[in-house]
């Protein structure tokens, strides 16, 4: 079988997103000409780009693609992501070891347990529109409800303390930046890992009923395992992915429901569409595509070509959730949409976003609760007007004022 891409390298990785409700337009030439295209990434390396909805979703089911990024060949988009530790830390760990610490946590992120925290969710949000009412106008979102959200469910999950919360959000922020140095990405995470260890401490001597780090101590002792660097891991994982992306889905949501006064309409006009309407922005916004990189740990094989053992993939699930072969028109927000296969925003396979019932409940609840009780709520400034986040892992909007 043929080789991908002969014209190996010629496109430099990652390319900038201009607009934040879709994948740069490169995608779509890329898409055409090759989904299996070899691009440079720093410091003279290569990899490759796949950016058709079949091959991202079934590479990302593979057991030959590793997420390993500690196994040579890993594109890394992160300086000095080898050099950490990763243990716990479920998205760069392989079978049987994955499935392992995976096994210690899933049951807390069914549809049923999530389910059982909406009135918490919608406690919330009612103080966060609460006090948008109340204060001056033009007020910002992302700081009145974005971050406020995903920070204090998260902290009411974990059993962190809320007063913690500025401190995780900046070191959250810079362990996702892309152009934070190798000694800024190491000393936020390490940071992390050193507070949360304090805190899984605490929680070993005086363990509580309900919070989830509780509860993983527990469960690590009567499975016998007895890392404790592995819980830190997981609770750091946790901690970054349940705060940071939802925090940006929250506002990238409420910003693309805003320029399109008539899908915001039929949001508001039939509150039954919103689980639907979610799934929809979930897609169309796409804000995580650069955290499902991968490692071929045998030859993989293709109807494009041959990804060749030691070589990255950098699996784009913007590209894949913007393919006209899977999505028509996919640079249309439709809140009606329907089909199979869908989206691929939460990933596939044993990575698949452990925290996605929950992602999914809180911005449900953020928006519907927002233009239900605001229902005239519109952009302060022009949308192009918008300090957009480009260097990043996760896509996201530093500010977003409103009025009403």
């Amino acid at each position: 079988m043929a080789e991908p891409a002969p014209d190996a390298g010629s496109t430099a990785f990652p390319i900038i997103r201009e607009c934040p409700f879709k994948p740069p337009a490169e995608y779509s030439a890329i898409r055409a000409e090759s989904p299996i295209t070899r691009v440079s990434l720093t410091g003279g390396r290569t990899a490759w780009l796949i950016t058709k909805h079949e091959y991202v979703r079934q590479l990302l089911g593979d057991p030959r693609a590793s997420s390993d990024p500690m196994r040579p060949g890993f594109p890394s988009l992160v300086e000095g992501q080898q050099a950490v530790d990763k243990k716990g830390v479920l998205p760069w760990l392989d079978p049987p070891e994955h499935t392992t610490y995976r096994r210690t946590v899933v049951s807390e992120f069914t549809f049923r347990r999530v389910k059982s925290m909406r009135p918490y969710i919608q406690e919330v949000v009612d103080e966060c529109v609460d006090a948008m009412l109340s204060g001056p106008r033009p007020t910002d979102l992302v700081q009145q409800l974005s971050l406020v959200l995903p920070s204090l469910v998260i902290c009411e999950l974990l059993g962190v303390p809320y007063a913690d919360r500025d401190m995780f959000q900046k070191r959250a922020r810079t362990v996702v930046s892309r152009t934070a140095t190798a000694e800024e990405w190491a000393d936020n995470l390490g940071g992390m890992r050193v507070y949360l260890g304090e805190l899984v401490d605490a929680k070993a001597d005086t363990p509580e009923e309900e919070d989830l780090l509780s509860k993983l101590v527990v469960r690590f002792d009567e499975n016998g395992l007895t890392d404790r660097e592995h819980l830190v891991g997981l609770a750091l994982l946790l901690l970054i992915a349940g705060f940071e992306t939802t925090a940006s889905l929250i506002s990238l949501s409420a910003v693309s429901l805003l320029t399109h006064p008539e899908q915001l309409a039929l949001f508001k006009a039939d509150p039954s569409v919103a689980p639907a309407a979610v799934e929809e922005l979930l897609r169309f916004v796409s804000h995580a595509d650069h955290v499902t990189n991968r490692v071929a740990t045998a030859d993989i094989e293709l109807p494009d070509g041959v990804i060749r053992e030691g070589e990255g993939m950098l699996l784009s699930t913007a590209a894949a959730n913007h393919d006209p072969d899977v999505f028509e028109h996919p640079d249309r927000l439709d809140l009606r949409r329907e089909g199979r296969p869908g989206h691929l925003a939460f990933g596939y396979g044993i990575h698949q976003c452990l925290g996605q019932n929950l992602a999914r409940l809180e911005v449900e609840v953020a928006l519907s609760t927002l233009f239900t009780r605001i229902p005239d709520l519109r952009l302060a400034v022009p949308v192009e007007d918008l300090p957009f986040t480009r260097e990043t892992l996760i896509y996201g909007y530093d500010s977003v004022p409103v009025t009403w």
